[in-house]
């Protein structure tokens, strides 16, 4: 097996074009389980931690640019306000060890349904910056996914950053495992809410073959708070509405029986996930709502 290590961006794109096969690491928390278990043996390995470019991070006007090798950890302490969803789903990341190492780009890369940032990043909105020594291009993150463990990047692509857009509201994340720490999820659920644009999003994880948005949930939610008009009045959501939507968030589900749970039950937590987060977000909204009409 290679190990190359390039000095700098130019160098690693270089080598990637040079290498297509050449498995990316920079934390290594998910290659590194793969080899040692045997589960994968690539040609050569991409060694990314020289180049530091990659574990910075930029706030922008609208969006955050995070670098594709930005630990967990750095999320939960420098970005909570900015990132409040993806600071929550990175909390439930492994051990301390892990969100040290782990990273979003990591996270993408392989493309596990049960990645934990993946609702988080659905929910909030986000896109993938993937570049190769022929360009540039931005992936909407619902569409980087293509299967199980299979993302959208050419063989000759790296991840440089995700841009994600800064939470104009509140947002929450939901796990849950066979276990409290170090667990992968049986099921995920990431909600977020946009006042500026008047609409709900959402991410779902490990239910499905890939991370998912529950569309049809979302429109029903967003038509159901402006019909009612919610977003003005800051009323407490129906709970007619509530389950309606919890019911469509577990329709959207495509699941497994696997060891960590079985179909029925992801399909149930999901919805009760759903449900539980929803009222936490619209009561924090109403919450900031009245701050503001009392400030």
């Amino acid at each position: 097996m290679d190990f190359l290590r390039p000095a700098s961006w130019e160098e690693a794109l270089a080598a990637k074009a040079e290498h297509p096969t050449a498995v990316p690491i920079a934390g290594g928390t998910d290659v590194m389980v793969e080899i040692n278990f045997d589960h994968r043996r690539p040609e050569a390995l991409l060694d990314l931690n020289r180049i530091g470019e990659l574990r910075e991070w930029e706030v922008g006007e609208e969006t955050v640019r995070l670098g594709a090798c930005v630990p967990y950890t750095r999320i939960i302490e420098s970005l909570r306000a900015e990132l409040p969803g993806l600071a929550l789903a990175a909390h439930t990341v492994g051990s301390p060890q892990i969100r040290n190492r782990g990273s979003v780009g990591g996270n993408l890369g392989a493309a596990s349904p049960a990645g934990d940032s993946h609702p988080a990043l659905l929910a909030a909105g986000a896109e993938v910056e993937a570049v190769s020594v022929r360009g540039t291009r931005m992936i909407p993150v619902e569409e980087f996914y293509t299967g199980v463990k299979r993302n959208c990047l050419e063989a000759d692509e790296l991840i440089r950053a995700v841009h994600i857009r800064k939470a104009d509201g509140p947002q929450q994340f939901s796990k849950v495992g066979t276990r409290n720490a170090m667990v992968i999820a049986v099921c995920a659920f990431g909600v977020a809410l946009h006042p500026e644009t008047r609409t709900v999003r959402t991410g779902i994880g490990s239910a499905a073959p890939t991370p998912i948005r529950a569309t049809a949930a979302e429109e029903f939610l967003n038509s159901a708070l402006e019909e009612a008009g919610l977003w003005d009045s800051g009323q407490i959501i129906p709970p007619a509405v509530a389950r309606q939507f919890a019911e469509l968030v577990s329709g959207a589900a495509n699941p497994i029986d696997d060891v960590r749970g079985s179909a029925a039950y992801r399909r149930h937590a999901l919805g009760v996930m759903a449900r539980r987060t929803l009222g936490w977000t619209w009561e924090e909204f109403r919450g900031n709502e009245r701050s503001a009409r009392c400030a």
